[in-house]
């Protein structure tokens, strides 16, 4: 096929000898199937923000660390340089959560890196060498579907133990091959301990997997893993090689609702503090 424009200084560079197909075409990026020597690998191609339609990408960001001051204000401030940082942040979170989660035992792809917002990472096939399909598209006995959850069970263990949670993660983001299911798509990906949504989010990641395998094991229906993963992990006690119960009791004591309240219009206030700073250096400059 002919070569995407963002494909061709990869080409020129000689780290894609020919972009053999068109995977996929996302909200976030377009996936392509590259040959690098003897090898077919994925390129996938970031879309700038403004073309991008993941919703509420401020709420998965939170928390991600810039080393540089610089940088931070840029990003803050929503400057060209800051956006184009924020871009790069945005893009090298999926290689990081990709190294990270890999050394923490999760099946992912692997990653080869990124240039120029196209990240070159291995292409996880079936038996015959085709793209293997995604956990939508499969069909499973109900031994297979108890086995399959338990291993992402497992997997979303490892995670959080790594300091990671997926945020995204769906029946659309699992791929099926021989060996099992693999996760993929982490630009979005959580730091578990500095996001005030990754309890929220890990509990829909979990949801979101046990409806998946729930439709040919429907006893998992009624299983709380998420509830009793987060706890586990607040606690303290959460460890790689945790064994679960999927069985979680609600603690008896009422909400605080008050403390609740005064704890989002105190972060409202602290955010129309930092909005008013920048409209200030707005001003100066």
């Amino acid at each position: 096929m002919k070569t995407p424009p963002r494909l061709q200084p990869l080409v020129a560079d000689g780290l894609i000898d020919e972009v053999v197909d068109r995977l996929m075409s996302g909200k976030e990026a377009d996936v392509y199937v590259v040959r690098c020597g003897d090898e077919l690998r994925c390129a996938k191609v970031y879309k700038e923000a403004m073309k991008r339609s993941f919703k509420k990408a401020v709420t998965y960001t939170e928390g991600r660390r810039v080393r540089s001051g610089r940088r931070s204000r840029a990003m803050d401030k929503g400057s060209r340089y800051g956006r184009r940082e924020q871009e790069a942040v945005w893009q090298n979170a999926e290689v990081d959560a990709l190294y990270r989660l890999a050394e923490a035992g999760v099946r992912v792809p692997q990653p080869y890196g990124v240039l120029d917002g196209v990240l070159l990472m291995e292409l996880i096939t079936d038996d015959d060498g085709f793209e293997a399909p995604r956990l939508a598209e499969v069909a499973m006995s109900p031994e297979q579907a108890l086995e399959d959850h338990a291993l992402m069970m497992e997997y979303v263990v490892r995670m959080l133990c790594a300091g990671v949670v997926h945020g995204d993660l769906s029946e659309f983001n699992v791929l099926v091959d021989p060996y099992g299911p693999v996760i993929i798509d982490l630009p979005q990906a959580v730091d578990a301990s500095a996001n005030n949504n990754a309890r929220a989010m890990l509990l829909r990641d979990v949801a979101n997997m046990t409806a998946s395998y729930g439709e040919f094991a429907p006893e998992l229906l009624d299983t709380r893993y998420g509830e009793e993963i987060w706890s586990l992990y607040e606690d303290g006690d959460l460890h790689p090689d945790m064994p679960l119960t999927g069985e979680f009791e609600d603690p008896e004591e009422e909400a605080d609702v008050d403390a609740v309240l005064a704890e989002i219009q105190a972060a409202i206030d602290e955010e129309e503090e930092r909005l008013e700073r920048i409209r200030d250096a707005e001003e100066t400059d």
